[in-house]
């Protein structure tokens, strides 16, 4: 005779399905391959966190939304060197890492505008800049052409997280003006992205037409 599953406890049941989702999370968490793409995804998961605590002026709150985004960019190069060091550079991670550091900051940034803590005009300016890169370099994986990221773009990005970071904090901090650390800071990032968008354009250019 069949068994009754009627009958079957439903304590039971969530008990076996909880464990067999923490055996498959625990394989997934475990597996070296797996360590860069969950990194990239934890940084995408602040971003929501982050523009949250942006909405609080509290001293104590600003700094620790100023931590996560420091532990976010922390996690955006130990990602890269754990994929390039064990081999597990995938299609998904190229994929993930660009997208989850504009997520990150170009969400801050225009927050940081709607605070009134930054000039809206860079910011947008900065966002362009972005959008028109990534589509570009779309369109250069579509002709089947890589354009890498320059040395430049890495110190644009360095620049503006440390913009971003300041002009989080905004108060004086560790006998610092926060708020004109990062307006300065912001402009250099402002320089490099722009330098760099025009490298980006030019190289692009030029390799569609010279096909």
């Amino acid at each position: 005779m069949a068994p009754n599953n009627s009958n079957r406890n439903p304590f039971a049941f969530l008990t076996e399905f909880f464990s067999s989702y923490l055996v498959r999370l625990k394989a997934v968490l475990t597996e070296p391959s797996n360590l860069p793409n969950l990194l990239t995804l934890s940084r995408i998961l602040t971003v929501p966190l982050i523009i949250i605590l942006l909405y609080s002026d509290n001293r104590w709150i600003n700094i620790l939304t100023a931590l996560l985004v420091v532990l976010a960019a922390i996690t955006d190069g130990l990602d890269g060197y754990l994929a390039r060091k064990y081999g597990h550079e995938s299609t998904l991670g190229k994929l993930l890492d660009p997208l989850a550091d504009k997520l990150l900051l170009l969400s801050a940034l225009v927050m940081l505008v709607y605070l009134q803590r930054a000039p809206a005009w860079i910011v947008c300016l900065i966002v362009c800049r972005e959008t028109a890169v990534t589509g570009l370099r779309a369109m250069a994986v579509e002709k089947g052409k890589v354009i890498e990221a320059s040395s430049m773009a890495k110190y644009k990005t360095t620049f503006q997280i440390v913009a971003v970071v300041c002009l989080i904090i905004h108060y004086p901090f560790l006998w610092a003006d926060a708020h004109a650390v990062g307006i300065f800071f912001l402009w250099v990032a402002f320089i490099y992205t722009m330098w760099t968008g025009y490298t980006y354009f030019r190289e692009t250019f030029a390799l569609l037409l010279n096909e």
